[in-house]
């Protein structure tokens, strides 16, 4: 073979290998480049990276449906990384140098994990004046007390299944289980988020039974009232459908709590309505004994007393909240419960077979 001859074979074989390089090294940096600007986009990324590296599995009845805030949290994504993979105890083979991706998705993590500090900017108080306690839980107690499994569902529509949250676990359930689990750090814990956007009270019935009273809950956290409100559903009919649901629920053996519209924009405008919710709801919370979180009543405390902006806790849409007022709104529950299983355990709290004296 001629040099020349060579030379032309070496070409021939040397630019296209060259430019499937440059290429590849200039995607890579398009990826790495939109991720620092939108880290939404590069949690999705690593999502679609571990689902792909992960065989799907069916739904287990103790997991939630799979829903917007169900995804995977922060904390479970592995990063992506294009650098070949070493072989196993090879001392030869150097350590793999992170790419400008991988770095990319770790400033993103880092970010997340300091949005779990979100308090010390804007601190969460607990409403001004008198408040009424969240009311007996003694099934959740009596797990405690027993170091047996507890089970929470949070069942409601899309402040529940965590709408307007920047990630999974800023969703209230979650912040909620998070809470719970460092308070009783022992205690096996699960809080499964069964909510669903666009839901009321007569879409949630008809799976009460499936998402709810089938996985033996010892707590149902029941977010009601928000849709009834915005499609003009009548008070009176939704208190009914959510009395006859918690008789339900108390029947096959679980604790039940009530959360009510939450405050913002979107409710605020229809007043009587809302106030008439309200009402509605602490009257089958009066009837069936259990206790109710006066969501409305506490977010309207943090804009009318403590003087937050409305836009501070609720997001663009002028109706569901941001990772603040998840967090907020977590936090306060999570006290209340936590203070009513102590009630409980010191023994000053109602019995728990008290039932309702009529229907509504």
């Amino acid at each position: 073979m001629t040099f020349w001859s060579f030379h032309r074979r070496f070409r021939a074989l040397a630019i296209p290998a060259l430019a499937l390089l440059l290429a590849t090294a200039t995607a890579r940096a398009q990826v790495a480049t939109h991720a620092a600007l939108n880290p939404s986009a590069a949690m999705l990324a690593t999502q679609a990276q571990a689902q792909s590296e992960t065989p799907s599995s069916a739904e287990t009845p103790s997991s939630p449906q799979t829903q917007p805030s169900q995804t995977p949290s922060s904390s479970q994504m592995q990063p992506l990384s294009t650098a070949p993979a070493t072989a196993a105890g090879d001392p030869s083979t150097p350590p793999a140098q992170k790419t400008l991706t991988a770095k990319a998705i770790d400033k993103v993590k880092q970010v997340a994990k300091h949005a779990s500090d979100i308090f010390s900017r804007v601190p969460c108080l607990p409403p001004k004046g008198d408040v009424n306690p969240l009311g007996s839980l003694p099934h959740v107690a009596n797990k405690l007390i027993a170091a047996q499994p507890v089970v929470i569902i949070a069942f409601g529509s899309s402040s529940t299944q965590g709408y307007g949250s920047s990630a999974p676990e800023f969703t209230y359930p979650n912040r909620l289980a998070a809470q719970l689990k460092r308070h009783y750090p022992s205690a096996d814990i699960t809080v499964i988020n069964a909510g669903v956007g666009g839901e009321d009270a007569p879409e949630m019935m008809k799976r009460l039974q499936s998402a709810v009273i089938d996985k033996k809950p010892d707590l149902v956290i029941w977010q009601v009232g928000t849709n009834a409100v915005l499609r003009g559903l009548d008070a009176g009919e939704t208190a009914k459908l959510v009395e006859a649901g918690v008789a339900r629920i108390q029947g096959a053996g679980s604790d039940v709590v009530l959360v009510d519209p939450q405050y913002s924009p979107q409710i605020y405008q229809r007043a009587d309505s809302a106030s008439r919710m309200v009402r509605m709801l602490g009257h089958v919370a009066a009837l069936r004994h259990i206790g109710i979180f006066p969501r409305f009543n506490v977010m309207r405390d943090w804009h009318e007393r403590q003087d937050l902006p409305v836009d501070s806790f609720v997001i663009a849409d002028g109706l569901h909240m941001n990772d603040w007022g998840y967090a907020c709104f977590a936090q306060l529950l999570g006290d209340d419960i936590i203070k009513s299983v102590g009630q409980i355990k010191l023994g000053v709290n109602v019995p728990a077979a008290v039932r309702a004296y009529r229907p509504m």
